[in-house]
């Protein structure tokens, strides 16, 4: 795709994803006049799908209290002809939990290490 000018054409960037095997985002939204597109997506293994299949290089964490639970966002962005796409994860996390909460991907971490 050489350009993502119209609604038809970030909505087929989408469709290629789930074509080629990728589990559709639970929430899509798309600003008008498509120079924002972002996906929510449900677990670790799918944000990571995402982000590998859009190739996204921009990487980033936050943490935060949401109403007494601490929640985690991670986010990955791509700007593809002047289109920001982000690919984003909300994951609940418990206090016993706080040392994940450091590591850019938890699913690295060693069993013996937690």
């Amino acid at each position: 795709m050489t350009e993502l000018a119209t609604r038809a054409q970030a909505f087929g960037l989408i469709a290629d994803g789930v074509a080629a095997g990728l589990s559709a985002p639970w929430r899509l939204y798309l600003a008008r006049g498509c120079r924002y597109l972002s996906l929510n997506v449900g677990d670790r293994a799918e944000w990571n799908s995402w982000r590998t299949h859009l190739g996204c290089p921009e990487l980033s964490v936050r943490v935060y209290d949401a109403g007494g639970e601490i929640r985690r966002a991670s986010v990955a962005e791509v700007v593809l002809d002047g289109c920001r796409i982000s690919v984003e994860l909300v994951e609940e996390v418990g206090t016993d939990d706080l040392d994940r909460l450091l590591i850019t991907d938890p699913t690295s971490l060693d069993p013996e290490e937690t």
